[in-house]
Parts: structure tokens; sequence; C-alpha cells
């Protein structure tokens, strides 16, 4: 499927022909967006993959539509990692509820951009160097080894070198200024802190890319799978947040499920020359854990009184006074 460039050109053409009627039309002004709304276009963007995976069993039959759906499940599931760092973010920064969307909106364009270099490289790799399949492979269990024994920090993000490059650099507003990136004060053009939490999710996305791409180059060799699962699981990443953010820390065994998903792909890529595991046993242990995590966490929730992280909302305003504004003294 690869190697038409027309599979590429009409794909992308439709994503973004999908976006800009996402936000030019259905959320042209901010607003907070409702657990209905959310559910609405989780549904949406659900239906769509799911027809798009459907279009590619006409096509080209069932072995590229199990691996592409296979890739999205893959993709989905680890997503929720994402959603963990996204409440982080926004709550650390303070950003407005109304706000959050546009922020998402704007990261999924970059976040297609990075992930097809990813994954351009990634399939380069995999062509030219056999061996590299261990080195994703092996790096696939340590990290799933790391997720298990919970060796993820939480960090201080005003600490972090992205946060304080992007200060260093470029003057920023001590507030936010409504939904804009940019401000002209005074004859010069200042970033607001919503740039800056922009930068900052846009960054947490390269690191879970590059988890998740390899995960994805297991599954399937044809880059044009790999895209578009990866596509179609950050598109509906936003309204999933929105639908899951405040209760996506009672999902308490979603992390060693995605434990249990990263180890799975990773073996199977040490034992690739060993034993060969079809598409449809793939997809089957990949379901199975996810449908087994959340049953867990639905049948054995956490304690009262755990700590939970919430999502900020308008009656949070503003970033943290006097630590964004240092780039424009």
């Amino acid at each position: 499927m690869a190697d038409s460039p027309w599979w590429w050109v009409v794909f992308n053409a439709l994503v973004l022909g999908m976006l800009a009627l996402d936000l030019g039309v259905f959320h042209r002004k901010a607003h907070v967006v409702g657990l209905r709304e959310a559910a609405l276009w989780s549904a949406i963007w659900l239906v769509v993959a799911l027809a798009f995976n459907a279009f590619i069993l006409l096509v080209k039959g069932t072995e590229p539509a199990t691996q592409f759906l296979t890739g999205f499940l893959v993709e989905r599931s680890l997503s929720v990692d994402n959603m963990f760092v996204f409440v982080l973010i926004f709550t650390f920064f303070r950003v407005p509820a109304s706000y959050q969307y546009g922020v998402l909106f704007w990261g999924i364009i970059g976040a297609m951009v990075m992930r097809g270099i990813l994954i351009g490289l990634g399939a380069y790799l995999f062509a030219s160097f056999h061996w590299i399949i261990y080195v994703f492979g092996a790096f696939l269990v340590i990290t799933a080894i790391r997720i298990a024994a919970g060796h993820e920090q939480v960090r201080d993000l005003d600490r972090t070198l992205l946060v304080r490059l992007i200060r260093r650099v470029v003057p920023v507003t001590s507030d936010y200024r409504g939904a804009k990136f940019w401000v002209r004060e005074h004859g010069r053009l200042l970033a607001t802190p919503l740039l800056v939490v922009l930068l900052v999710v846009e960054g947490s996305d390269l690191v879970f890319a590059v988890d998740s791409i390899p995960a994805i180059f297991a599954i399937t060799s044809d880059p044009f799978l790999v895209y578009t699962s990866n596509v179609f699981a950050i598109l509906g990443l936003r309204a999933l947040y929105f639908l899951l953010a405040g209760v996506v820390d009672k999902f308490r065994f979603l992390k060693p499920a995605l434990a249990a998903i990263l180890g799975f792909v990773g073996a199977k890529m040490l034992l690739a020359d060993v034993v060969e595991i079809g598409s449809a046993i793939s997809l089957g242990v990949i379901g199975s854990i996810i449908v087994l995590g959340i049953a867990l966490s639905l049948r054995l929730p956490a304690a009262a009184g755990a700590s939970a992280a919430v999502p900020t909302t308008e009656a949070n305003p503003g970033p943290p006074l006097g630590r964004h504004d240092q780039g424009s003294r």
C-alpha cells in the first residue's frame, strides 16, 4: 500500500479536510468541551477509523485490515499514557478548560508531522538493517519493565530543559491572552504561556512516539498502515481526553496492561526469526490485555482518598504567575 504516493496524498488530504471542518466549523470559538460533546466526537472518530479499516478490508484483504486494526488498538491503548501527561501539563500551567481543545488540536498537527518523519526513518532502518528489530524489541521490553516497576517519575515541568530553553529564547507574557499563542505589544512579538504549553505537549508526544512507533512496526512493516493507525489513534485522542481526563486515574490497571502490551510486542520482535506470531493472534492478545485491564480497574477500584489528577477548569485561570514572564524582561 505504501508503494503508491496517491494513497498518502488522498489520505492526508482527507485528514486535513476533517481537521479544518473540526476547527473551522464545530470548534470555531473556544469553549469548554462537555462530556456529551466529548462522547459524540469520540464516537465519530472511532467510526471513521473503523470505516477506514473496512475500506482496507475491501481493497487489500484480511491481513492488511487486521494489521491496521491491531496497530490502531496498540496506539489507542498507549495514548492513555498521553492523557495522564496532558492532565499534568494542563494542571501545572493552569490552562483554562476552554483553551485546552485548541492546544490539543494544533498538537495533533505537529504530531502528524513528527510521527510521519519518525515512521519514514523507522521504515528505512527496518528495510536496511534486519538487526534493528532486536534493538527495538529489547527497547520495548525494557520500557515495559520500567512501566511495570513504576519507575516513571513526575517531573517539575518548570525545570525541564524544553521549558527553560523556550523561556530563554522567546519572550513570554506573564498571563494568558485568550486562546492566542502570540501577541504583539509595544511593537514586540511575544509568545503567550499557551505556546509554551503547546510546545510541551509536542515534546511529550515525541517521547511517546519513540515507544509507540517501534511497537507498531512489530505488527506490520507497511509504513502506510503504521502511519494511518497512528493518525487515527491521535485524531480521537482530544475527544477521549475530555471524556476520560477526570477519571483516567481510576483505571489503575491500565498501566500494567500497557506494560504487558509493550512486553508482548517487544518479545514478538526478539523472537521474529524463531517463531512467527500472526496478525490475528496479535490482535487477540492485545485486545484481551486491554479488556482485562479495564475490567480489573472497574472490578477492583482504587481505595477512597487515593490521589487523583483533576483537569483544570475556568475557576483556575492563568499560569503560575511570575514564572513565565522571564523571557520578556
